[in-house]
């Protein structure tokens, strides 16, 4: 392919650079993963022979929903702190980002401790157990992920290695992260409020 016909049929043809056609492609790829967690939940929804059961043991996680959704504004005021040249502005969202997404994962964990070890339920339990730990946990994996690549960047700002000229390639980490929170109003419809 010659240098004008990938002008003409490339991503930035179509005014989408590399990044942003590859972070929507891994966004649909991992959209097709999570549809797959969310219909099995559905389909196996109310059809463990024994407890315990959704409604018996699931609350509402208010709290930690609130920290990962508030996280997506913290990432979005930071981004826009270094499209600035705000380095300190950058550093301080990405912390609260990075500390949300943390804390997010510290109320799971506590919610699985009381599922587990009060409530008896395991992924052997029921397709209850089962189907709630594959579909939460893939998430919680994915907020994981998420922070690890947060915290790095985090890391690299504090050295004084991130600028405005990263400003794109950090827009892109965070189209990941606002992901991670739509899946989670999903998960959180599916499992908590329909599921109960």
């Amino acid at each position: 392919m010659t240098e004008a016909t990938a002008d003409t049929y490339g991503p930035e043809a179509s005014g989408w650079s590399r990044g942003q056609v590859g972070m929507m492609s891994l966004i649909l790829a991992e959209t097709s993963f999570f549809a797959v967690f969310l219909v099995a939940y559905l389909f196996y929804l109310g059809r463990s022979l024994g407890g315990p059961y959704p409604a018996d043991v699931l609350e509402l996680p208010i709290a930690a929903s609130a920290c990962l959704l508030s996280s997506s504004l913290t990432i979005m005021w930071a981004i826009r702190g270094l499209e600035r040249g705000e380095s300190a502005r950058f550093a301080a969202g990405m912390a609260a980002t990075v500390a949300l997404g943390a804390t997010f994962l510290g109320f799971t964990a506590l919610e699985w401790n009381e599922l587990i070890f009060t409530h008896g339920l395991t992924l052997a339990t029921n397709l209850f157990g089962t189907t709630y730990y594959s579909l939460v946990g893939f998430h919680a994996a994915h907020v994981v992920i998420g922070l690890l690549l947060l915290s790095g960047v985090l890391l690299l700002a504090l050295r004084g290695h991130v600028d405005r000229e990263h400003a794109e390639r950090i827009e892109l980490l965070s189209w990941y992260w606002h992901f991670v929170d739509v899946v989670w109003i999903a998960v959180f419809t599916v499992v908590y409020v329909i599921g109960v």
